[in-house]
């Protein structure tokens, strides 16, 4: 009676669940719609342009007058391609500074973007940037093919949870914590959601997914609870990067929790790791099972353990690197300057990516055992829960 009473219920589940992810897929989508349509109504925008021909190459402009810099420009012939004014072309002035890091110096036929604002119906047109997007799309499109083309009918599940997972972040995490929820809270329940959405498409609603989510969820909070332990104890401010601080000044006039948005990422960060280390363990635990069906749950257990200890020196390896490989033009210039090792492991931006990087590695270690645990468990309370297909 109780186990067609579970069944009963894990048949009503799989339904609410589907429901619900349509329900959801619907709403971002009309929450896009929405901002589309507010950016469609400022003064101030971006465009895609053309460069028709430049006119006239990197003349100096004297302003020594002025107590300035000399600065360069180019005189270009521009054709916007799209927006309020396509197909119309301008001649503009492309002012090149000699910082390489912000300069664009552009060449016939160059596709670029370019900021547009309106003064009285007079458009004030710059070259913000070169259009960078068609390539990125190139490599996603070569990505979600081979996703695809090897992985088949498990590449097309994966190509869905990762637009998914794309959706919950950018309609769902930020916007809250742009209207000054807690990053944590909306961290963890955001990693919860995309660990839960991911696993049930990939692996299907069945014990497996529900064992593999709970390792899954218990490392990635363990992470991030040791990160804000730590990180408080040693006075991290959150700020260590630019892109940070320049959070003071947006025009929504938000207190942001930067230590909590510092611990947020590092949740988010670290999840793909504990997500792959917990769908392993469980997979390789039923699969035993099912070799199996008689092994007793304590050496069941036992062999998760070991599986996890073969992925974990491997995976911590995978996030310490993936941190100090974004760190290397920083780690450069300590070593040029012969910086003190006292002073750089002091700093609070160094602090900050060994926090991240330590708790990440941390939080997918604590994972192997929740995952192993929760799945011998599982699996020995067999027979009281619904028969999903595993």
């Amino acid at each position: 009676m109780l186990a067609r009473t579970l069944k009963k219920g894990g048949v009503i589940l799989k339904k609410v669940f589907y429901v619900l992810l349509v329900i959801f897929l619907f709403s971002s989508s009309c929450s896009l719609a929405e901002d589309e349509l507010d950016n469609s109504e400022v003064s101030y925008l971006y465009a895609r342009g053309k460069v028709i021909d430049v006119l006239s190459d990197l003349q100096s402009i004297n302003e020594s007058t002025t107590g300035e810099l000399n600065i360069d420009h180019q005189v270009v012939k521009i054709k916007v391609t799209n927006g309020k004014y396509k197909n119309e072309e301008f001649i503009i002035e492309n002012y090149v500074s000699g910082n390489l890091a912000y300069d664009i110096i552009v060449k016939k036929g160059d596709s670029v973007i370019l900021s547009i604002e309106d003064e009285n119906d007079v458009p004030q047109i710059a070259i913000a940037d070169f259009a960078r997007d068609k390539y990125s799309a190139i490599l996603l499109f070569i990505f979600a093919g081979l996703l695809i083309l090897v992985g088949k009918t498990k590449g097309i599940k994966s190509v869905v949870s990762l637009t998914i997972t794309g959706i919950v972040v950018m309609s769902f995490m930020l916007p809250l914590i742009l209207k000054g929820f807690n990053p944590i809270w909306v961290a963890i329940l955001s990693a919860i959601m995309i660990t839960s959405v991911t696993f049930i498409i990939i692996a299907g609603i069945n014990i497996k997914s529900f064992s593999a989510i709970i390792g899954t969820v218990g490392g990635v909070i363990s992470a991030g609870l040791l990160a804000y332990i730590i990180g408080t104890l040693a006075n991290l401010t959150g700020l260590s990067s630019e892109e940070t601080s320049m959070l003071m000044f947006i025009p929504q006039q938000i207190n942001f929790n930067f230590k909590g948005l510092l611990f947020a990422g590092i949740i988010i960060g670290t999840l793909g790791a504990v997500m792959d280390i917990g769908m392993s363990i469980a997979s390789a635990m039923y699969e035993l099972k099912t070799l199996n069906p008689d092994i007793p749950p304590s050496k069941l257990i036992a062999s998760g353990l070991n599986i996890g200890r073969d992925v974990m020196g491997t995976m911590s390896n995978t996030l310490i690197l993936a941190y100090t490989g974004s760190s290397i033009p920083l780690l450069l210039l300590f070593m040029a300057y012969r910086t003190p090792l006292i002073g750089v492991l002091n700093l609070d931006m160094i602090a900050t990516e060994i926090v991240r990087a330590l708790s990440g590695s941390i939080g997918l270690i604590v994972a192997i055992p929740i995952t192993a645990l929760s799945t011998g468990l599982i699996l020995k309370y067999e027979h009281l829960l619904p028969k999903f297909k595993k």
